[in-house]
């Protein structure tokens, strides 16, 4: 099940707050909280439940086994333990395939085996469990000694198929005490909307421009490959950040308050600033989990080097079992070591907007390593978008994505600016009933979308 999907929105998420809001007792919305996102996970793959719960229930015992032992060695070798098995888990489903696919080419022999599907939001949930578990070690948090408690978190369905990755120490209070209020659904439910309309009416519609031109056969012009790249530009920041606003929105009707995951990346002006906007939760979690532990940047020059560029190839791996991902990753390990090291004087001279620009031109070339898993086609294309291999600079094509695109383009272009945003809540504060007819306007909108289009999933559920 998914959030832009008729069944959530007209049958599950009104039956299930229905519940959650009538019953008073906090330990009921517990249980109906994580029975309801049970049967959420459940219902594309029923299977795969029994794999949440271990990860829930191995997570929450062994924490409390490093938490209540009082022998420094046995603390130590139980985390590297339930670290070891955690990562196991997670590299088995979601790259035990490519391994072998890997290994088989380098062989030049097939190896047979069976393709199993990846289960939902895996890593997403494990990296979960495994900030709560390094934080009980490093004693930030108290082990959870409630296993419905802890059950709530590890299983809570609003931010468990694409995030983003919440940590137990910023919901634990909220565990034990959360405002439930109507202006507080109501937030949560405006959120929810404009999520929503950045997946159905602008994300699952520019993929169609970008889907259309890779698989053209043959070459394509110059202005047509940055048509597609740019549209998956928008595309991917729409549907994530789309998402990520229906999870947090979902998270305030439930009376949680997650930290936001996107802060309008697009605007950044070095790809330093653009990595702390986009994907908040991924990039904290690698910073203090990976990065600092190796010793950040508290150490020599080629150990500073060293640590970006591990981070950055593990960033790559994370979101798929593919070459092509760890391209990306060190792609932006390199870009960020350039900036850092070489390049930091230059760029502070230049004036913002082309520092933009220059920005947003090497996330551009990032999202071709990211969106396209072979070698040779990434390197076709991006000879298309500099003119090596194109068909022509402009053709009968590129006019047609332009005609026809040019209003998703305009108003992608604006939703990923901070004014729009600043504009509603000001709207909001001076005309609330123009902003509740704005809402009602875009969830109709969506939910027509909805009922005329095919399925379309999520681009981070893949990851």
């Amino acid at each position: 099940m998914v959030f832009s999907s008729i069944t959530f929105i007209f049958c599950f998420l009104p039956v299930f707050l229905l519940l959650y809001y009538l019953i008073p007792n906090r330990r009921v919305k517990d249980i109906i909280l994580v029975v309801g996102s049970l049967f959420f996970y459940a219902w594309g793959e029923p299977v795969y439940v029994i794999l949440m719960l271990f990860s829930m229930g191995f997570n929450y015992f062994m924490a409390l086994d490093i938490w209540e032992n009082p022998d420094d060695r046995k603390r130590k070798a139980s985390m590297i333990f339930t670290v070891v098995i955690n990562l196991l888990i997670l590299g088995f489903f979601k790259y035990y395939g490519f391994l072998l696919d890997s290994v088989a080419a380098l062989i030049r022999t097939p190896i047979a085996h069976p393709v199993l599907s990846l289960p939902i939001g895996i890593s997403f949930y494990t990296f979960k469990n495994l900030s709560y578990l390094l934080d009980v070690y490093n004693q930030k948090v108290d082990a959870q000694p409630d296993l419905l408690t802890f059950a709530v978190y590890s299983t809570m369905f609003p931010h468990m198929s694409a995030g983003p990755i919440v940590r137990y120490a910023d919901i634990e209070e909220q565990l034990y005490q959360r405002t439930i209020s109507f202006p507080k659904l109501g937030l949560g439910m405006e959120m929810f909307i404009k999520g929503l309309a950045k997946k159905v009416i602008l994300a699952d519609n520019l993929a169609l421009i970008f889907s259309e031109i890779t698989q053209t056969d043959g070459k394509i012009a110059v202005v047509t490959a940055w048509i597609g790249i740019f549209a998956y530009t928008l595309e991917i920041y729409l549907d994530f950040s789309g998402y990520s606003d229906m999870a947090i929105g979902l998270g305030k009707m439930l009376g949680f308050d997650f930290k936001k995951n996107f802060d309008y990346p697009y605007i950044s002006t070095s790809v330093t600033e653009f990595w702390r906007r986009w994907h908040i939760s991924l990039g904290s979690w690698f910073r203090d989990y990976v990065y600092i532990p190796l010793g950040g940047n508290r150490v020599s020059t080629g150990k500073h080097i060293r640590n970006i560029l591990i981070v950055w190839a593990l960033t790559g791996l994370w979101h798929g079992a593919s070459w092509n991902f760890v391209l990306w990753g060190v792609y932006y390990g390199i870009l960020l070591l350039l900036e850092k090291f070489i390049l930091a004087s230059f760029l502070e001279n230049l004036p913002g907007f082309v520092r933009n620009l220059l920005t947003m031109l090497a996330v551009m070339i990032g999202w071709v390593f990211f969106s396209i898993p072979s070698f040779s086609a990434i390197f076709r294309y991006l000879g298309s978008m500099f003119g090596i291999g194109a068909s022509a600079f402009l053709n009968g094509a590129s006019l047609y994505y332009l005609r026809t695109g040019i209003v998703l383009f305009i108003v992608g272009t604006i939703v990923t600016r901070p004014n729009p945003q600043i504009r509603f809540k000001r709207l909001m504060r001076t005309k609330p009933r123009a902003a509740v007819v704005l809402d009602i306007l875009l969830f109709a909108a969506a939910v027509a979308y909805l009922v005329a289009n095919s399925y379309t999933p999520f681009l981070y559920q893949q990851f």
